[in-house]
């Protein structure tokens, strides 16, 4: 039977299931990695499995999203991380070595491989033809323990390309804006895009780690390139030649889907805010105000966008009423832009250089003025991700950025007269990974720990019975930056469950944490959602720091599949209305009670519900797998596994 890409990689690590779209399967893993912001969650809860090492061939802790050091605690936790990596068995890439997905492509990314992250952009690496899932912190550590991963075996697109991008003007971003505004960020749900057909040739690794990074805002779980030429060409470059394989379809595979795509008709696009999928094309904002722009994070951090952006800039001045921050995405790319000369006709135009890190897109320092625009060629513009709550965020290309910093204004790109510099890959990288820390052989090696690191919280086995009130009522696509925002203020609590609860939908409603507060002793409290409830980042701290609140159930119209999974793995009741009209007739306030719910779980998952204040009754499903429903049953993934490992 011939295969796709995927099917492929799927059988070759199959432990268990069956590759059928919707059955559970279990995965053998090739490599996991954390970033900070997850990572020290992720490495604690590893911690308290009581396992001696990772049982994965590779395992990489990254430093990139909390590197502002205003106190002692974001230094505390890099210490911590950069021990547990010693005592553990993993890789350590030390602050300013670069944004973990980058350095990743450069360094581990293999073809055919199994990658987990806990980030929601690891499909960065299926550039280079790896199979890469973002997870929670949990699901990373079990599978650094040495579970297989399971998921249910999604849908297959196929993304046919023709054709060829009328570069240097259109680029990667624009490819993957116009495929998000076809589909919108519930496009992807329950699928993995691979992308297929002749235009996939004329794109180079880096442009296809552009377009599946930003699958990620499709709510895929992951996408995927073949592994051709321009696969080997950028391992050669990087020395990593021996990690290449071809792969690639066999003739006649199948897909659930096909879409079509020709390159060659797309134009240079912007998405305006709030959302990765309110696309247009940049000629229709022409000469809209542009008060800020950033340049890099993981989406376009590549030396070749780089070059293209010092080549638009240079022996030009930025627009007196714009700000330009730029941010490498490795130290392997500043490198080489300050070895060419790009760097001196960046700062010699007024651009502010900042470190590879992640920086502005998680509202890390370059926040915009009081209700400013800010044009960045990152991958989310969210509502007050930016860390300035009224600010208009759009996401755009390189090319499209820079020439809006000079003018000071969003430009017709195809209309301009732009010099800009179209790059090939290069020959050969400059490669030192002497910010890599490699395993070290010692078992002994003492774990430090700061004051602000917290033991991790675990929820008691699910009772019989949910008697709660709900605390808050929703509309549709909350993010996780809605439950758990970012920014410099929140995340240096990651490793302080008790602190960072204090901050659960903070932006939406200051006085949740007090109502769950005074809730929790009287049976806790229910979430009510919409669609796509959960969409955007992987953190699971969106799920565990409202099961430290005391939520007991979250109810919705759907879910996106990274958030559900985690408020599993914590414990949470992840419920969806049969009826969804019934929503409108909920209140915050409400006191919900669910009765034999053991019952439900084992016979059918249809749970009745009684609002007790209103007065009525409904129905809701839950439709676990059966893992799931253990994990539930015990509490979540941690008691789950140590009841498995003892």
């Amino acid at each position: 039977m011939p295969l796709n890409i995927v099917e492929k990689i799927f059988q070759s690590h199959l432990v268990y299931g069956e590759l059928k779209a919707g059955v559970p399967v279990g995965l053998k893993v090739d490599e996991v990695y954390t970033q900070d912001a997850t990572g020290t969650m992720a490495w604690l809860q590893f911690e308290a499995m009581k396992i001696d090492r990772v049982k994965v061939p590779v395992a990489v802790s990254y430093v990139d999203h909390n590197m502002v050091q205003s106190n002692y605690m974001n230094p505390d936790d890099h210490a911590f991380l950069q021990s547990a990596a010693k005592r553990f068995g993993a890789y350590f890439s030390r602050p300013g070595n670069g944004i973990c997905h980058q350095v990743n492509l450069e360094r581990f990314a293999t073809p055919g491989w199994i990658a987990l992250g806990t980030d929601s952009h690891t499909p960065t690496n299926g550039g280079a033809a790896m199979l890469a899932i973002g997870v929670g912190g949990l699901d990373a550590a079990t599978v650094m323990a040495g579970s297989p991963f399971e998921l249910n075996m999604p849908m297959i697109t196929q993304i046919r390309l023709s054709g060829k991008l009328r570069t240097p003007y259109v680029t990667a971003m624009d490819v993957i804006l116009e495929i998000l505004r076809r589909l919108t960020v519930k496009g992807g749900v329950g699928r993995i895009f691979e992308y297929g057909g002749k235009g996939v040739e004329t794109l180079d690794v880096t442009e296809r780690a552009t377009i599946t990074n930003m699958g990620a805002e499709l709510g895929a779980t992951t996408s995927i390139f073949p592994s051709d030429e321009r696969t080997l060409e950028f391992l050669r470059a990087q020395g990593r030649e021996a990690a290449w394989i071809e792969l690639k379809p066999d003739e006649g595979a199948k897909y659930d889907k096909i879409i079509e795509l020709d390159l060659s008709a797309i134009e240079p696009m912007v998405a305006r805010p709030h959302s990765p999928d309110n696309v247009v094309s940049v000629r229709e904002l022409a000469g809209t105000k542009v008060d800020q722009v950033c340049i890099g994070g993981c989406t376009n951090s590549s030396y070749q966008s780089m070059r293209a952006v010092a080549s638009i800039l240079k022996g030009k001045t930025v627009s007196e009423r714009t700000n330009l921050l730029i941010n490498p995405g490795s130290r392997q790319v500043y490198d080489m832009i300050a070895r060419d000369g790009s760097l001196i006709e960046l700062l010699a135009a007024g651009v502010r250089m900042l470190e590879s890190s992640c920086g502005p897109c998680i509202g890390m320092g370059g926040a915009p003025g009081t209700g400013q625009s800010s044009v960045r060629t990152f991958n989310r513009n969210f509502e007050g991700r930016s860390g300035t709550k009224d600010a208009s965020v759009y996401l755009a290309s390189p090319v499209t950025c820079a020439v809006a910093a000079i003018a000071g204004e969003f430009q017709d790109v195809l209309a301009s007269a732009l010099n800009v510099t179209a790059l090939e890959e290069p020959a050969m990288y400059p490669v030192c990974d002497n910010m890599i820390i490699p395993p070290s052989s010692s078992e002994l090696e003492p774990i430090i720990k700061g004051p602000n690191i917290k033991e991790v919280p675990v929820k008691a086995p699910l009772e019989d019975d949910i008697n709660a009130e709900v605390l808050i009522k929703l509309g549709n696509n909350i993010t996780t930056d809605d439950i758990m925002p970012a920014g410099a203020k929140v995340l240096p609590y990651r490793s302080n469950i008790p602190a960072i609860s204090g901050f659960v939908f903070s932006n939406i409603d200051s006085e949740f944490v007090k109502r769950a507060e005074e809730a929790r002793p009287k049976g806790g409290g229910i979430i009510i959602g919409g669609e796509n409830y959960g969409q955007g980042s992987s953190r699971e701290h969106a799920a565990l720091a409202p099961m430290y609140l005391g939520v007991q159930a979250v109810i919705t119209i759907s879910f996106a599949r990274i958030h559900r999974s985690n408020l599993i793995n914590f414990g949470i009741l992840p419920l969806t209305f049969e009826d969804t009209g019934i929503i409108g007739k909920i209140n915050q306030g409400d006191r919900l009670i669910i009765k034999g719910l053991k019952e439900s779980l084992a016979n059918g998952q249809t749970y009745r519900v009684e609002d007790a204040t209103g007065g009525f009754t409904f129905t809701c499903t839950s439709s676990l797998n059966g893992r799931e429903r253990d994990l539930i049953l015990m509490g979540g993934l941690l008691p789950y596994t140590k009841a498995q490992t003892s």
